[in-house]
């Protein structure tokens, strides 16, 4: 595979070029690259105003920029029991930011934030008899059992 020429031999192509004494086709020559080269990184500087190659970066693009991830961080930090779909619907209504529970649970997660924990319940699971008495729904009922 082809490698990119390294920004210094752009910048030294269009200094050259910018002397004024020779064309981009003679440059190219000189230099030994191609003349579509030459025009390609003579109309990019003439675009972009730089000499250097543009940044690449690969794959799709956040939605979620780092502004949005403050606001996310935010709204953690002052309410821990937020759920993910509360957070979704928070993004949709003041971010205009629309992204689904699961991207919502990953940027939750790439973000390394944690939610609150429940420590009333043991870590067994025992459930806690409710306020109006009535039986748990895990205890056996004395009226199913059959009498024969």
């Amino acid at each position: 595979m082809a490698t990119a020429f390294e920004d210094d031999l752009r910048r030294k192509f269009l200094s050259a070029y910018d002397a004024g004494s020779y064309s981009l086709e003679e440059l190219a020559a000189i230099f030994m690259v191609s003349a579509g080269w030459a025009k390609k990184i003579s109309a990019a500087r003439t675009r972009t105003g730089r000499a250097e190659r543009p940044s690449y970066q690969p794959g799709r693009k956040p939605r979620a920029n780092a502004e949005v991830q403050q606001q996310v961080v935010s709204w953690v930090a002052a309410q821990p029991d937020l759920t993910l779909v509360e957070i979704q619907q928070k993004l949709k209504a003041e971010a205009a930011v629309v992204l689904s529970r699961g991207r919502v649970g990953a940027l939750v997660n790439k973000l390394g934030l944690r939610f609150k924990k429940s420590h009333s319940t043991l870590p067994n699971a025992i459930p806690k008899p409710t306020k109006s008495g009535a039986k748990s729904s895990l205890q056996k009922s004395t009226r199913s059992s059959r009498s024969a």
